[in-house]
C-alpha cells in the first residue's frame, strides 16, 4: 500500500531526528512548499560545541526542569530553528513545517509535541503558515501558525505546551 502524503513526509522527519543528540527528546523537521523539501532539522549542539550524547549529561535534566520551560539552559538549536536556519525565508513563505518527537530513551513519540515558545516566535517570522505533528505512526495533527499570533500566550507568560 502506498503512504499517503503527509506520513511520507513525517516519515522523513522522522528519519531526520535519528541525528540527534539529545538525550532527552528528538525532533526532526522539516520544511516543505509545493510538495518540495527545502530544509530538515534535527536537535544538536551548535557546530564545534559538544552535544550532550557525547558529554553524557543533560543541563537541563540535571535541574529538573520541566518539559517546555527553560530553554536557555538547553545546550542544542532545536530541530525547527535548525531547519529555519538552513532555509531562505523566500522559500519559507506559505510553506509546511513536519514535526515529529521521540523521547530519546523509550523511543516513544512524544505526547502533545509542539514546538517550544522561541520556535513558535522563529516560525511565525519565518512565514511558515502550518506544523503537521506526528502523533502516532500514522496519525497527526495540524496547527495554524495564524493561530499563534491570534492566541499570543506569551502575553499572559504560560509556561511549557
Amino acid at each position: 500500500m502506498r503512504t499517503d502524503k503527509i506520513n511520507y513526509y513525517l516519515d522523513i522527519a522522522e528519519t531526520v531526528l535519528e541525528r540527534g543528540t539529545c538525550l532527552r527528546r528528538n525532533y526532526g523537521a522539516i520544511i516543505v512548499k509545493n510538495d518540495q523539501i527545502i530544509s530538515t532539522g534535527y536537535v544538536g549542539a551548535p557546530r564545534g560545541r559538544k552535544n550532550c550524547i557525547d558529554m553524557g549529561f543533560c543541563v537541563r535534566q540535571n535541574l529538573n526542569v520541566p518539559r517546555g520551560e527553560r530553554y536557555e539552559l538547553c545546550r542544542s538549536v532545536h530541530a525547527e530553528m535548525n531547519a529555519i536556519i538552513h532555509a531562505a525565508r523566500e522559500d519559507m513563505i506559505g510553506s509546511v513545517l513536519f514535526l515529529v518527537g521521540k523521547d530519546a530513551i523509550t523511543g516513544k513519540y512524544v505526547e502533545n509535541a509542539a514546538p517550544c515558545s522561541l520556535c513558535k516566535r522563529l516560525i511565525i517570522n519565518a512565514g511558515i503558515e502550518k506544523i503537521v505533528v506526528r502523533n502516532t505512526k500514522t496519525a497527526h495533527r495540524d496547527i495554524f501558525v495564524s493561530d499563534w499570533v491570534i492566541n499570543d500566550e506569551s502575553i499572559e507568560g504560560v509556561l511549557g505546551y
